[in-house]
């Protein structure tokens, strides 16, 4: 795996476009987003190291993502 320079987490948002205010939720966010970050790269790595097309992989994760619902809101 190669090492990548750390990115910005994003502001975070509430539904309103607001920014998210709470240092804690905050936290948890960005937590969440970096383990994340870790598992696809994971996954990008053991499924090319599998003799799988990365393209595909990563097509295959955001097809994933984009497949959530938003919980308690109704909205994809």
């Amino acid at each position: 795996m190669t090492a990548r320079s750390p990115k910005a987490p994003p502001v975070w948002r509430q539904p309103d476009g607001k920014p998210v205010s709470c240092l804690e939720k905050i936290k948890v966010l960005n937590q969440n987003i970096q383990e994340i970050e870790s598992l696809c790269a994971d996954a990008l790595e053991d499924g090319v190291l599998m003799g799988c097309d990365a393209d595909q992989i990563k097509a295959a994760l955001h097809e994933l993502i984009e497949a959530l619902d938003a919980p308690h809101t109704g909205k994809k």
